[in-house]
């Protein structure tokens, strides 16, 4: 009875999310955004092996912070449920801390971003655009120690107060020297380590800020996985550990295919690594398994239906690894949000939504978190498949709770 009647809950909202989805597909028509990620700047302090994004700079300025505060107001965004900021580093763009203050207002309703909320403005406060919105995430590469953790704790209690989690994300490519190599920075292993140490400090006092590693797999770490794996666990940090992703949009990087590119071997090791007990409740790393062994990437994608990216020029993409020509509805600069989403060039893009062919190679790691339950089908399939219990289990560890 404990795990029959949310899984009966769940499964009913599925079913309606599945239908509602193959409809706005069948239409070409968008949803609601409920995940959004903002790249801040293109700026970096690293020099990654596998990214040209701190070399590739927009044609156009980058969006100041009334800009973007103008986005996040907008009530196409009234039922984004995560907030992801990145960048480039997106620790070295200003306003920072400014924007999250903006963002606790906007949920909240209350006026004065430098104030935290008290319960009795909660209960007056009127005009809430963020209103559903249940957490930031910012992706880092750690080096800037000093003022990750300052930005980081400045911002937390107002976070707090407006009810939202920060996570707060850590490039980690390797346990040791070959970090730095990978990325290019000399000092940058050092740097990660007191950043996470000052983090996982501050998680101690703060419960709402949670805390992971990201690690992007390439033919030199490949036998690092299970050391960062183990990283990870002593440290109670999540894990988003995925290959290389090869696109002319995002990263700008087509032609370091070959040498980002894991052999048969290194192929084989990763997928028998995704198949350990620390993916166990990870849909996909079962996906990336099954794709280094040669088949098709098989996994539900609703970019453009329930997600979006926003370049740091104001540029929006419905998919983040498309090129402009091929996944960009417009500019913000140019027209408001719901124009944007609605015009013919976005219909067109969201029609070739997991149907070109490069997303049969692609391994983005995030999309499960907001195409699993927007998709519906999918999600409830494995519902079938694993039984109310260990439902119940992936789906608390996965943080889905949000998306359903």
């Amino acid at each position: 009875m404990t795990t029959c009647a949310p899984c009966a809950r769940i499964a009913l909202r599925l079913l309606w999310n599945g239908l509602r989805y193959r409809f706005l597909r069948w239409t070409s028509r968008p949803g609601r955004p409920q995940a959004l990620s903002l790249e801040l700047t293109r700026s970096c302090v690293c020099h990654c092996v596998m990214c040209n994004i701190w070399r590739t700079q927009p044609p156009r300025p980058e969006l100041r912070l009334e800009e973007w505060t103008k986005l996040l107001s907008d009530p196409v965004l009234r039922d984004l449920r995560e907030l992801d900021l990145t960048g480039g580093e997106p620790f070295l763009w200003p306003d920072l801390v400014s924007l999250l203050k903006t963002v606790c207002r906007l949920k909240t309703g209350y006026p004065d971003p430098d104030t935290p909320p008290s319960p009795a403005s909660l209960k007056k406060s009127t005009g809430k655009p963020l209103r559903n919105l249940r957490s930031v995430a910012i992706t880092t590469n750690g080096v800037l120690t000093g003022r990750v953790l300052a930005d980081v704790k400045e911002a937390l209690p107002c976070l707090a107060e407006a009810g939202l989690e920060l996570v707060v994300v850590c490039a980690l490519d390797a346990v040791g020297e070959l970090h730095d190599r990978i990325r290019r920075c000399f000092g940058a292993w050092d740097c990660v380590q007191k950043t996470l140490a000052g983090l996982i400090a501050l998680r101690s006092e703060h419960p709402n800020l949670v805390l992971g590693i990201k690690t992007t797999v390439l033919p030199e770490n490949v036998d690092q996985l299970g050391a960062i794996a183990q990283y990870a666990r002593e440290r109670k940090l999540f894990t988003i550990i995925s290959p290389a992703i090869v696109t002319p949009g995002r990263y700008a990087n087509t032609e370091l295919a070959r040498r980002l590119t894991l052999g048969q071997p290194a192929r084989e090791q990763a997928a028998v690594f995704y198949e350990g007990q620390d993916f166990r409740w990870s849909y996909h790393a079962r996906a990336l398994a099954r794709y280094l062994r040669g088949r098709p990437m098989e996994k539900p994608c609703t970019c453009g239906f329930n997600y979006l990216f926003v370049r740091a020029d104001g540029t929006v993409f419905l998919c983040p690894l498309a090129d402009e020509s091929q996944g960009a509805a417009g500019n913000l600069r140019e027209a408001p949000l719901a124009a944007l989403l609605s015009s013919r060039r976005a219909r067109a893009i969201r029609r070739r939504i997991g149907q070109r062919p490069e997303c049969e190679s692609c391994t983005e790691p995030g999309l499960e978190r907001y195409s699993l339950p927007y998709d519906g089908l999918a999600y409830l399939r494995l519902l079938f498949a694993l039984g109310p219990k260990a439902f119940l289990e992936h789906h608390r560890h996965l943080g889905l709770d949000k998306y359903v």
